[in-house]
């Protein structure tokens, strides 16, 4: 079963070279572990939800690029994915500090992060596709009714509840 010490652990395991332990504060720890959890969870979900429709993860990291880009994106090759995952850890990041910000103001974003988490993740779609997305190079895409229900639902399970539940450990609850 999934559980926030579950991804910490997997985490800090990772950062962790010979018994050296990566020491940082609860707010850091939070930050920086919510933002891997977050980016590597939504990432593996747009390389799958993608690659069944025979998108390759170059073109998925470049059409994140896309968005300060442009079209350019899709012929600039490793150079424009790279950036494009570069990209999606700073949304991830950004994500993960706004989440951490207003459950400073409000108690219940951290008392009860299953929920807050979920309406989060829902909160995050709409953001990116009606707010983010049209304003950026990219511009908006058609409507499709199999990647709106994977975009909501994927964010409310991979994005909003392992964040929520990250930042409600950093702060104690």
């Amino acid at each position: 079963m999934y559980s926030a010490e579950t991804t910490i652990h997997f985490v800090e395991s990772a950062f962790a070279w010979k018994g050296v332990e990566l020491m940082l504060s609860g707010a850091l720890r939070a930050i920086l572990f919510g933002t891997i959890a977050v980016g590597v969870f939504d990432a593996l979900d747009a390389m799958v939800f993608f690659g069944l429709r025979g998108v390759k993860p170059i073109r998925v990291f470049q059409a994140v690029a896309s968005g300060l880009l442009g079209k350019a994106s899709f012929s600039g090759g490793l150079a424009t994915s790279l950036l494009g995952v570069a990209l999606h850890f700073f949304i991830a990041f950004g994500v993960v500090v706004t989440y951490f910000l207003a459950a400073g103001k409000m108690e219940a974003l951290t008392s009860h992060p299953v929920i807050s988490g979920l309406l989060y993740g829902i909160v995050v779609y709409f953001f990116m596709n009606y707010v983010v997305i049209p304003f950026s190079a990219m511009g908006k895409s058609p409507f499709s009714f199999p990647a709106f229900l994977n975009g909501v639902f994927g964010h409310m399970l991979l994005v909003g509840l392992p964040c929520a539940l990250i930042v409600s450990l950093g702060k104690g609850q």
